[in-house]
């Protein structure tokens, strides 16, 4: 079979390189053509253009950028045409993939669609799922609640497990030699610092990360900070550490990254999947999160949930604090990593909400890649196109 992905962040080509990888193992001739990262491009794919052109959030961060977009899409569109796939699958980024599959329908109304990652209705605008199901036939889910909302709109949908729950976790023999390879004391709190892999988030969060893990390194200086990064804002987050008078430890490296992750006593983290991957890790953390004013508004106005963080709705929780929009301050920031850090009860609440959160994500399943290239194919298998 011939499939077209495409994917618009980070996130999204750690998604569609392990589907990839699945629909391979059960169909070896399958073939790929699309738009991805070094993950899909590992699986034989060349990417129409750079991935990072995507990698936009907000409505003020894509209002800049909009008619290039618009050409992106209609270039898209028309690669999809000539491609003729079994199937468009598109990966998380809404903005961008929606639209593209609506442009690939005009010229196309048989293609098949499919889209992973379902739309987080549960938050806010539900009537997404409704608009979503004119040009998507089937979703792949990674939350265990979601295929109800989406079959509810007139899609199928199947759960497949998130990537995060099968993820390479390191191991006290790896936080030994983290630990010993950049001189920190066995005693010494490691803290991560993870202000997003989206450049418009960065930009944002830095100054403000920094300023609550300075606050908190008052109260407690033996502490070390570690700043995991991607390529994309690698950069950026190593200008956001030459401003520290103690220099933190920027890690780039995916194998060093495991290892930062096994060290790690805290984490001060942006909302997002990010969460989930600390929970894997067992890393107690406060999650915090701002978005351009007007992109800040829109959202506020249509949030229908009281937390956006994924350990907390998928444990059914409260126990992970976050502080959003005006609330993104360093002072009551580092006021909560210091609670999380030093009060037991608190880190205990945290680790047993992340350990229900993995196991209803799937963990000693099936490797979500695999359990999506099934769904794929069964999809296409058993229901007819349009």
């Amino acid at each position: 079979m011939k499939f077209f992905l495409i994917a618009g962040e980070v996130s999204g080509d750690q998604l569609g390189g392990a589907l990839m990888a699945g629909l391979r193992q059960l169909d070896p001739a399958a073939r790929f053509e699309g738009i991805g990262g070094p993950r899909m491009q590992a699986q034989g794919m060349d990417s129409l253009f750079d991935m990072d052109e995507l990698s936009l959030m907000g409505i003020w961060e894509v209002l800049p950028n909009y008619r290039h977009l618009k050409r992106r899409i209609a270039q898209t569109a028309r690669a999809i045409a000539e491609a003729a796939p079994d199937a468009l699958i598109t990966i998380d980024a809404p903005d961008f993939c929606l639209r593209v599959a609506r442009a690939a329908r005009a010229l196309n109304p048989r293609l098949r669609t499919i889209h992973y990652v379902a739309p987080s209705v549960w938050a806010w605008r539900p009537g997404r799922a409704l608009k979503m199901a004119q040009v998507i036939d089937h979703v792949l889910a990674i939350l265990p609640f979601e295929p109800p909302l989406m079959q509810a709109a007139g899609m199928s949908c199947d759960f497949v497990g998130h990537p995060v729950a099968t993820a390479e976790v390191g191991g006290p023999d790896d936080a030994g030699l983290f630990r010993a390879a950049h001189g920190i004391d066995v005693a010494a709190p490691v803290v991560l610092c993870l202000p997003g892999s989206r450049k418009s988030e960065v930009g944002r969060l830095a100054g403000r990360f920094d300023e609550a893990l300075m606050r908190l390194r008052d109260r407690v200086p033996e502490m070390r900070v570690v700043l995991p990064t991607v390529p994309g804002v690698a950069h950026m987050v190593r200008d956001m550490a030459r401003r520290w008078p103690c220099a933190p430890i920027v890690v780039e490296d995916p194998a060093e990254k495991v290892a930062a992750f096994a060290a790690a006593d805290l984490a001060l983290a942006a909302s997002g999947t990010v969460s989930l991957e600390l929970a894997a890790n067992r890393i107690p953390m406060v999650i915090a999160y701002d978005m351009a004013p007007l992109s800040r508004m829109v959202v506020g106005m249509l949030l229908r949930t009281d937390t956006v963080t994924l350990v907390n709705l998928v444990s059914e929780t409260r126990v992970v604090p976050e502080f959003l929009g005006s609330a993104c301050q360093p002072g009551p920031m580092a006021l909560a990593l210091q609670a999380v850090l030093e009060d037991m009860p608190t880190r205990k609440a945290q680790l047993d909400a992340m350990d229900l959160t993995m196991d209803r994500l799937g963990k000693g399943g099936e490797a979500p890649g695999l359990r999506a290239a099934r769904s794929v194919l069964g999809a296409l298998t058993a229901a007819p196109s349009r």
